[in-house]
């Protein structure tokens, strides 16, 4: 490595490193809570097995699944201002990967759900619970306990997929990354370097995914 390249690389690693704290991760974590919020609101829908309404989730599960991701940042992005609907970058941002991810993820919560025996349902309006009630205290503590591992796989999913956020100009750590490399033209470089990060962010997160599963698996039986 020559003298050149390594300066540039001792120098972007700190900015490239700032902007996966600063911007990366909490783009990922905003993203994560509302695509966890909306998948399971569409699984409680499908499981309740309200007709229309859970026609309208499988509707929404499969236009979501069936397009890329891309094109749905290019069309909230870039699309909808030409019907007078304007969006910052990064809020666009959030609600594509939590619209899209939540539509992978409440396949998960409803498949999760639906393994909790009905048995525990009954019993708990044997006791005077309504719906709500069972589906707080009963069915869902179950069934995140179940999910947890396609859960936390989500979250590494999400963490790396949000490097297409640079496609429509949030300035996140791959951007970043493209912005330094139009300065220098290092991208083996620059680019190897953004991949060790996050490689390091998703071990960090494998890690805390091991550790959830270990605190799970402690409290009786094991995770699915």
């Amino acid at each position: 490595m020559d003298n050149r390249l390594w300066e540039i690389l001792v120098d972007s690693f700190p900015k490239l490193l700032k902007y996966g704290i600063e911007v990366t991760i909490p783009l990922t974590a905003v993203s994560f809570l509302l695509a966890l919020l909306i998948s399971v609101i569409v699984a409680m829908i499908q499981y309740a097995n309200v007709r229309v309404l859970r026609q309208i989730c499988r509707f929404y599960i499969w236009i979501i699944r069936g397009t890329p991701l891309l094109v749905q940042l290019y069309l909230v992005f870039y699309g909808l201002p030409s019907v007078g609907i304007l969006l910052d970058a990064y809020p666009a941002a959030v609600l594509v990967f939590g619209f899209n991810e939540g539509a992978y993820m409440a396949e998960t919560m409803r498949g999760a759900l639906e393994s909790v025996s009905t048995g525990q349902v009954e019993a708990g309006y044997c006791v005077g619970m309504n719906y709500l009630q069972i589906m707080v205290h009963v069915v869902l503590p179950q069934a995140f306990r179940t999910a947890f591992p396609a859960l936390s796989n989500s979250l590494i999913s999400m963490l790396k997929g949000t490097s297409m956020a640079a496609t429509i100009t949030v300035m996140e750590m791959f951007r970043q990354a493209q912005v330094i490399n139009g300065r220098v033209y290092e991208s083996l470089g620059l680019y190897s370097e953004v991949a060790l990060i996050y490689l390091a962010f998703c071990t960090i997160l494998t890690g805390l995914q091991h550790l959830g599963e270990k605190k799970l698996a402690s409290y009786g039986g094991t995770i699915k």
